[in-house]
């Protein structure tokens, strides 16, 4: 089987073709030490890890090409994520890793990558897989400190929890609380759908899905990104209390308004309180400027709600 890939993964290097960065008279650029600050556009950091990785118009450097593919990868760029899977499942420099190629080829698959998907085939994802350190999000810390019982690290599918790792921290979403989220919503399993209609990963209903844009409900990353839209839009218009925003996932935010507070409903007061025992934060940080907050939210601070 690692034969075939490996034969494989010639096969598409040949498709590839001319390398992007060749000059216009087949020989390779060369490259200055200020030319390795590429910013932060995953496109031509993707471009310099190949030249590193391939040796042009500099010194091979395995090293500096999977440091600068990471970066790319981490930012969403789908090719740099193939590159990268196509490393770990070779061993490039890095230390060869089926699960970690698998993850690296769905995620760029799910872009559309034609060549991650014809790979991901031949390599499959594991579970507990842990990604390079370099495409983990940083820590989201809670908007003021108050003593709270350790987190508890939720794993889910290899290939769900990179998506989350990678799309959470576009939208300023703890990962974390995302996994709690789905992993009560929907088990992990991206072709759910509730008795009300709610589907897929995060369980949208159509309204939520139209109201945030998500054309392809059951397309994992798509439905990943409306969910955390709609976070977003609670966590601001709740201010970051984040049992709060769980009652409103579930039930409504003009239901908590109503209520002021958690709705006396079973189902979604034990959904908080599920999401609550793996998700330990009481208050997460939240962007002022997407939506005013509710009229009511500091009635219902001082209703305890």
């Amino acid at each position: 089987m690692r034969h075939l890939l490996r034969l494989l993964l010639i096969q598409v290097t040949l498709l590839l073709g001319s390398p992007a960065w060749a000059g216009t008279d087949g020989s390779a650029v060369a490259v200055r030490g200020d030319d390795l600050h590429t910013g932060s556009d995953p496109a031509a950091m993707t471009r310099m890890a190949q030249r590193y990785e391939h040796a042009e118009g500099v010194e091979k450097d395995f090293a500096r090409a999977n440091q600068l593919y990471c970066r790319a990868a981490k930012a969403g760029h789908a090719e740099a994520q193939f590159r990268l899977g196509w490393i770990y499942a070779n061993g490039r420099g890095v230390a060869r890793d089926d699960g970690v190629a698998a993850v690296l080829f769905v995620m760029a698959a799910e872009q559309g990558h034609e060549y991650a998907r014809r790979l991901l085939q031949y390599v499959r994802a594991q579970p507990n897989t842990d990604l390079p350190s370099c495409l983990l999000p940083e820590r989201v810390e809670p908007v003021h400190v108050a003593v709270e019982e350790p987190a508890i690290e939720i794993r889910g599918r290899p290939e769900i929890e990179a998506l989350v790792k990678q799309l959470a921290p576009q939208y300023a979403i703890d990962p974390q609380l995302v996994m709690a989220l789905i992993s009560v919503e929907s088990g992990f399993n991206p072709k759910a759908v509730s008795p009300k209609n709610a589907q897929g990963l995060m369980q949208l209903i159509p309204e939520t899905a139209q109201r945030f844009g998500v054309q392809k409900v059951f397309n994992p990353a798509d439905n990943i990104r409306g969910g955390l839209a709609y976070l977003r839009w609670l966590m601001a218009f709740f201010q970051g209390e984040v049992k709060l925003v769980l009652a409103a996932y579930n039930a409504g935010e003009r239901a908590v308004e109503r209520h002021k507070g958690i709705p006396p409903y079973e189902e979604t007061k034990s959904y908080v309180q599920r999401i609550s025992s793996m998700y330990k934060k009481l208050t997460h940080p939240y962007s002022a400027e997407v939506v005013a907050p509710s009229p009511v939210l500091s009635a219902m601070r001082r209703g305890g709600g």
